[in-house]
């Protein structure tokens, strides 16, 4: 249900921003107040959970994101939208370290274990793809108001579900709240996100970008030296340093930040480049979720068993590398099933080996009362590593894009197609590399005994 908001919404927004009749600048905290409200609280969540107990910040989760998809589906104004938009945002926050959590403490049996993650992670980036293709469908067929009024759909069941079949968890109750490391944490993801939420509009010379960064570091710099003095904080430090656990932290920043600017620049490219419709697109991009359960549900694991997750994350972002620098062949006529087809296909597959893997990695051989930290860590290290990535590399493909129009100064139809195709290009080199850095990272990292 999360991994579908983030992008059944966006398809909608055109058709949202046309019936409600609001500015281009209001659009943007569509986008970014559910964003802002996500990735500032997931690590405050995460602990919350664990001492609430995770079922009941399941449930809780569940709830007020249904309620919150309620209230932006009837929305009259955008400030409503908006608002409903945070409110996604704050129970998200709780729901997903809670369902982690809970996938992380149930399932022990290493090749339980091992499937379960597969499964999760696979619905996960599932949601994502899927929600391309739901979005145009609902659109075109319903209304933007039922991108959100779905999410209700799917909450009612899942709440009456999970209470009836979910176990209850242990609580951590007695140990006092980090309130300094949940302040600046809070803040520092708060700044950062939306640090690079105004870089992709205003610039990375912006002074508000460069404050809010500056900000951002700073805090999370604070944030460290409180984790390492307080008596019960927020964030344990043994949960991200050891060397297995932040090897896997590593390669899901990394394969964030590359498949979310996939999915930023790829619908782009079929619709304005190719001329797809939004239902097209959707449909063409289904090889991905179809070749990511397979890789995450069933190679995956049966290669973790046989040569260990140290080997399986590397091979998954360098499968997905390829892919991605298969996408430099694209340009203003390309045929899908020779273009687009086979990289799409290797995306997933990598992908789905690296999600499964590394999230099963970073969550293994903790102690239970640091499950639901250690589930927001994950969290965290993929809305960051998407955030900025796509920040980032949104900036390159701009810069891309003008530098081809300087080099060509023909003032016509073609050479603008041009541009923009050659920004999506330079962008997908990008992804291709920061997936085969990643490959690098995590081999260097990645400890020779599991239990480093």
């Amino acid at each position: 249900m999360i991994a579908l908001d983030t992008t059944v919404v966006t398809i909608a927004l055109p058709s949202a921003q046309a019936d409600l009749g609001f500015a281009d600048s209001a659009r943007q905290w569509i986008v970014t107040g559910y964003a802002l409200a996500f990735g500032s609280l997931l690590l405050l969540s995460g602990r919350l959970a664990d001492r609430w107990g995770r079922k009941r910040a399941l449930l809780i989760g569940l709830a007020g994101f249904g309620i919150a998809s309620a209230v932006g589906g009837a929305a009259p104004t955008v400030e409503m939208l908006v608002a409903a938009r945070i409110g996604q945002g704050v129970f998200a926050a709780l729901l997903a370290p809670a369902a982690l959590a809970l996938v992380s403490t149930t399932f022990t049996d290493p090749a339980e274990r091992g499937r379960a993650f597969g499964v999760f992670g696979s619905v996960s980036m599932v949601g994502t793809t899927v929600g391309l293709l739901l979005g145009g469908v609902l659109t075109e067929v319903l209304s933007w108001r039922w991108t959100m009024f779905i999410n209700t759909a799917i909450a009612i069941p899942a709440l009456i579900g999970a209470a009836l079949l979910v176990r209850n968890t242990s609580r951590t109750t007695a140990q006092r709240l980090d309130l300094g490391g949940a302040a600046t944490i809070t803040l520092g993801l708060f700044a950062l996100v939306l640090g690079t939420s105004n870089a992709e509009s205003a610039g990375w010379a912006h002074p508000l970008t460069l404050a809010l960064l500056v900000v951002a570091a700073a805090l999370l710099a604070v944030f460290v030296v409180v984790e390492t003095r307080v008596s019960t904080p927020l964030l344990p430090m043994r949960v991200i340093l050891e060397r297995g656990r932040g090897s896997a932290l590593v390669a899901l920043v990394l394969s964030s930040a590359g498949l979310f600017t996939t999915f930023l620049f790829l619908p782009y490219y079929l619709q304005s480049t190719l001329g797809y419709s939004q239902v097209s697109t959707g449909l063409a991009f289904l090889p991905v979720p179809a070749a990511l359960v397979v890789a995450a549900v069933f190679i995956g694991p049966a290669l973790t068993r046989r040569i260990g997750a140290r080997f399986v994350v590397p091979i998954g972002l360098t499968v997905a590398g390829v892919g991605a620098l298969l996408l430099i062949r694209i340009g203003l006529h390309s045929a899908y099933a020779v273009h687009l087809l086979p990289s799409l296909i290797l995306i997933g597959a990598g992908i789905g080996l690296v999600i499964a893997t590394a999230t099963g990695a970073a969550t293994a051989r903790l102690a239970d009362a640091d499950a639901g930290a250690a589930a927001a860590t994950v969290n965290a290290a993929q809305q960051v590593g998407g955030s900025v990535g796509v920040a980032v590399l949104n900036t390159v493909a701009a810069t891309a894009a003008a530098t081809y129009l300087t080099a060509h100064p023909a003032a016509q139809a073609a050479t603008q197609a041009a541009s923009v195709v050659h920004s999506y290009t330079t962008a997908f080199g990008w992804v291709g590399a920061i997936f085969l850095a990643g490959a690098v990272a995590t081999t260097l990292i990645s400890p020779k005994d599991p239990a480093e």
